[in-house]
C-alpha cells in the first residue's frame, strides 16, 4: 500500500487537483451562476460536476484505444501532454488561466438570461472549466502509466472521483467560501499551484523521452 501511496495515488491527486483546480473554480462558478436561487445553484453545481466526470471517464476508459487507432504512440502522446500541461502551468503562474476562464464566464453571460442559466453546467462550467483540455490530458496520461494493472487504473479512476466530489463540495459550499478567498489569496495558491504541476509536467515530459530512447 505504501508503494500505492507514494508512485500513485500522491502523484495522481496532485495532477488532477491542480489541473481541474476546484479551488480557483468557486470564483467562476459563483460568477456564473450570479442571480440564482439556492436550489438552482445547486443543481447547477450536481449537473456540470457529472457532466464533467463522464466525459473524463470515458476518457480515461477508451482515451488510450483512440491513441491508438491514430496510430499516436504513448510516448509521444506523454510528451504532448506534458508540454501542454506546462503551458497549463505556465498560465497559472502568470495568472493568464483566470483570464481565459473569466473570458469563458463572460461569453456565457452574453447569451440570454434564460437559456444561459439552462445551459451553463454545461458551458462553460462542465466543459471546459472542470473537464478542460489538460484534465482530458491528465487522465489518459495516468491511466496509460499504469496500463499493465487493472488495480492501479481503478485507483487512478477513484482518485478522478475523490477530486470531483471536492470540487461538487466546494460549489455547494460556495456561497458561504466567498467570504473568506480574496483574490489576493486566489492568486496565491494558484501561483503555488503552478508551480507544482510546472513539476508534474516536466516529469511527464521527461519519462516519455525516456521511453522513446531518446534520453537514458
Amino acid at each position: 500500500m505504501d508503494v500505492y501511496w507514494s508512485q500513485l495515488l500522491v502523484p495522481a491527486f496532485a495532477t488532477l487537483f491542480v489541473v481541474v483546480d476546484p479551488i480557483g473554480l468557486v470564483p467562476m462558478f459563483l460568477a456564473l451562476t450570479d442571480g440564482m436561487d439556492a436550489k438552482a445553484r445547486r443543481n447547477t453545481a450536481v449537473r456540470a460536476t457529472l457532466l464533467a466526470g463522464a466525459v473524463l471517464l470515458v476518457f480515461a476508459v477508451a482515451g488510450r484505444a483512440a491513441l491508438d487507432f491514430l496510430g499516436i504512440s504513448l510516448p509521444a502522446f506523454r510528451i504532448a501532454g506534458g508540454i501542454l500541461l506546462f503551458v497549463l502551468a505556465l498560465e497559472m503562474l502568470f495568472e493568464k488561466r483566470s483570464e481565459r476562464r473569466a473570458r469563458n464566464v463572460e461569453e456565457a453571460g452574453g447569451e440570454d438570461t434564460t437559456s444561459s442559466n439552462d445551459e451553463i453546467w454545461v458551458f462553460p462550467l462542465g466543459i471546459p472549466l472542470i473537464a478542460g483540455p489538460g484534465a482530458i490530458a491528465s487522465v489518459i496520461l495516468l491511466m496509460s502509466t499504469h496500463a499493465g494493472s487493472r488495480v492501479e487504473q481503478m485507483l487512478v479512476i477513484a482518485v478522478l472521483a475523490a477530486v470531483l466530489i471536492q470540487t461538487l463540495g466546494l460549489f455547494l459550499l460556495a456561497a458561504r467560501l466567498k467570504r473568506f478567498l480574496s483574490a489576493t489569496a486566489i492568486r496565491a495558491m494558484t501561483r503555488l499551484l503552478g508551480m507544482i504541476l510546472a513539476a508534474l509536467a516536466v516529469q511527464f515530459v521527461l519519462t516519455g523521452l525516456k521511453d522513446a530512447g531518446m534520453v537514458g
